[in-house]
């Protein structure tokens, strides 16, 4: 790519960034908008919307785009931050401040000591008066002269930036594992740290799981054991649920309409007309018969699994870890999600089947990962343009156009390979409920890893092993020859991989905040309703798909530290948008459903490290090309001290992350021996776990006609 390609792509996703920007800062301000860019202010209450006179009337000052809101994203402290949102949210933006961190150091040296060395090269030959026109290639260490004493300084900086990333990553981890105790202390008690799940219950024939368990659990926990709950196979259940939920909100619409002619519909489509709520209301009317039918029969539907919960929180984790019967596929634990947090299809499914669809996922997931090879394909071919003119030569003389050729090369592979991504995450998570997780978050865990090694191969080596790289085979089944391989075809995709952090950067952080299909969604069913709908949920964020955006491009700005430092200014200014917008959404849009501690930073400091590796491994492969075989000799130590660093950290902090130590839940249980309200709290943990779908429910009247099949009172 040449460098007015570049320059082409930097304006026009500059030029998006300011329409978004601009855009939001306008819509935000219409009280009509509320539940689009603060959702969170809707649900609570906290925030009023204007009267009617106001909301409709008309007000210049709306129309004035202003910078108020990023005051008040940066203003909040990080406690402030975490006592709004949760753990995972801290985690997440400190993230961000991780990759602030690294980038910043790394431009210091990158941009102001490694670029010039790699621009003043002579290796390639570079006519400063047509600059524009030259390739990207002149600032990279491939324009460095083959066996100059400057690549010694490239070896300094390898060693110095992975010395500090390494010295970040101890500080990040140590930090958050403070933040993870600290957030346990301050907590109040929740039903998953009293509870474990108990799986492999053997049954004799002619007793029920509640009665094993019963007697097992009060037989060697007499002094702790509280109570259980067993669960039962409820998938048609829930079907029927939502099927009445459904009709019970399309009749709450009909009841809002001012118009009585709106209530009457046609019977099919050439029926006669009928009162659409005397329709739905026999609907649900069969739907709750239905339900109940259903509720009655599943009594001895039980699945060989319960909650079991104790009173304690040491007495939980003494029955998580210890093996409770000879046979150690019986009795199995494992610790218990919060009450909201269980994804109860999984009980559903027998041990064979989800067996069968672990299997199922890796043969799904390895197909779509070729699969996604073709877009690959189509965008290098965009990106290199002879391959173009070879590929379709009826455009050879629009190609020669100068404008066509900028845009084609520096804008619309990356704008091709986002998109085609953006369909990726909704395929991962069903891939991952299918596994068998027990929780939604969970779920989106396994989501993330896979969406991130997902990322990793077809976006990074699937495109820099692109063309004649990719069917050598015979080369990467020698793996002496890998660091060559990986050496002289990584700086070769830098100028791609800067348009891809513009597009996939700078233009999807700006449309995270401007919200355009939630806005368009909106906007149509008010137009087709009048209303925004029959129903309103505040979204919770997608950490599946944020975070390995996030991470792949701490994966390229560490790789690219020494190839290309180009890049480096441009990961720096997603960086900051980054931060100051997903702070905003995360006060503004974004609720928590469920928080998992701060779980997810052991991927990102995996993924960090994975990083650091490549890039040493890369280093190794370019100073032997570049004839400096002293200097390719000596990086070798230094991907093994990285790698010693990181068993380090894993022994160090990892456990934290797995439960929490017995000091802290000593400590806790003693607090709780004086709280008064802890037997309230018993009272309601032995039916914190009950499936939603087998609560009691019953119908209460409301202008002659059914609710919704609301929870009995009890």
């Amino acid at each position: 790519m040449i460098l007015s390609a570049l320059l082409t792509s930097v304006g026009i996703n500059l030029g998006l960034c300011l329409l978004f920007f601009t855009l939001y800062s306008i819509l935000k301000k219409q009280p009509i908008n509320a539940k689009v860019y603060a959702p969170r202010f809707v649900a609570a209450k906290e925030k009023e919307s204007p009267s009617e006179t106001e909301a409709n009337g008309f007000n210049f000052e709306r129309l004035l785009p202003t910078a108020g809101w990023v005051r008040r994203a940066w203003q909040p402290s990080e406690d402030q931050f975490l006592s709004a949102t949760s753990l995972d949210a801290v985690v997440f933006m400190r993230i961000f401040v991780f990759s602030l961190r690294v980038f910043g150091f790394a431009a210091v040296i990158g941009v102001f000591v490694l670029l010039p060395i790699n621009f003043l090269g002579t290796q390639l030959e570079v006519d400063f008066s047509d600059l524009t026109n030259k390739s990207l290639d002149s600032f990279s260490i491939s324009n460095v002269d083959d066996g100059s004493n400057w690549l010694w300084v490239h070896f300094c900086a390898a060693y110095i930036f992975s010395a500090f990333v390494c010295y970040l990553l101890y500080n990040e981890y140590s930090y958050i594992s403070s933040r993870r105790i600290a957030h346990f202390y301050s907590s109040k008690p929740q039903p998953n740290q009293f509870t474990v799940l108990v799986r492999g219950i053997p049954v004799p024939s002619g007793s029920s799981s509640s009665e094993i368990i019963e007697n097992f659990f009060t037989e060697y926990y007499s002094s702790t054991y509280l109570s259980h709950t067993m669960v039962r196979r409820t998938s048609k259940l829930q079907r029927l649920t939502k099927d009445a939920d459904k009709v019970h909100r399309t009749l709450a619409r009909i009841k809002s309409e001012k118009d009585p002619q709106q209530r009457f519909k046609r019977d099919g489509l050439f029926g006669r007309k009928v009162d659409a709520l005397d329709h739905y209301g026999k609907k649900l009317d069969d739907l709750e018969d239905t339900v109940r039918l259903e509720q009655s029969s599943l009594a001895g539907k039980e699945v060989s699994a319960a909650f079991v919960s104790f009173k304690s929180r040491l007495a939980a984790a003494v029955a998580l870890h210890i093996q409770q019967g000879t046979n150690p596929t019986e009795w199995v634990t494992e610790s218990a999600p919060e009450p909201q947090d269980v994804h109860w299809p999984f009980f559903s499914s027998s041990f064979i089947k989800r067996w069968i669809c672990k299997l199922v996922v890796l043969v799904a997931y390895a197909a779509v990962t070729i699969l996604y090879l073709i877009p690959v394909v189509i965008v290098q071919g965009l990106a290199n343009l002879s391959t173009l003119e070879t590929w379709f030569p009826f455009l050879t003389s629009i190609l020669t156009l100068t404008v066509v050729s900028q845009v084609i090369t520096g804008y619309l592979p990356s704008l091709i390979l986002q998109l085609f991504l953006k369909l990726v995450p909704p395929i991962m998570i069903v891939l991952s409920s299918m596994e068998g997780y027990i929780s939604f978050s969970q779920i989106q865990k396994g989501a993330c890893m896979k969406m991130l090694l997902f990322t990793i191969w077809n976006i990074f080596f699937a495109n820099v092993l692109s063309g004649t790289a990719l069917y050598r085979f015979d080369i990467l089944l020698e793996p002496k020859k890998i660091p060559g391989l990986l050496a002289d075809a990584v700086p070769a995709q830098a100028s791609f991989f800067i348009s891809y952090v513009v597009t996939s950067g700078w233009t999807s952080v700006s449309s995270e905040l401007f919200r355009m299909i939630p806005l368009i969604f909106s906007y149509i069913k008010r137009l087709f309703s009048g209303k925004d709908g029959d129903e309103f949920e505040v979204p919770s964020i997608k950490y599946h798909s944020e975070i390995p955006r996030i991470l792949f491009f701490g994966v390229l700005g560490i790789t690219y530290f020494l190839l290309a430092p180009l890049i480096l200014p441009f990961l720096l200014v997603y960086c900051c948008m980054g931060y100051l917008i997903y702070r905003n959404q995360l006060l503004n849009v974004y609720a928590p459903k469920y928080d998992t501690g701060g779980k997810f930073w052991p991927i990102v400091h995996s993924s960090t490290i994975f990083s650091l590796v490549l890039m040493h491994i890369i280093a190794i492969g370019m100073f032997g090309i570049k004839d400096l075989a002293l200097a390719s000799s000596l990086m070798v130590p230094l991907p093994i001290l990285t790698l010693l660093f990181n068993e380090y950290c894993r022994k160090r902090f990892l456990p934290i992350f797995e439960s929490y130590p017995v000091e802290c839940l000593v400590k806790k249980d003693k607090e709780d021996q004086s709280d008064p309200s802890m037997d309230a709290f018993y009272d309601k943990l032995s039916t914190a776990y009950e499936d939603p779908a087998l609560i009691p429910r019953r119908r209460r009247s409301t202008d002659g006609h059914n609710s919704p099949l609301l929870p009995a009172e009890v």
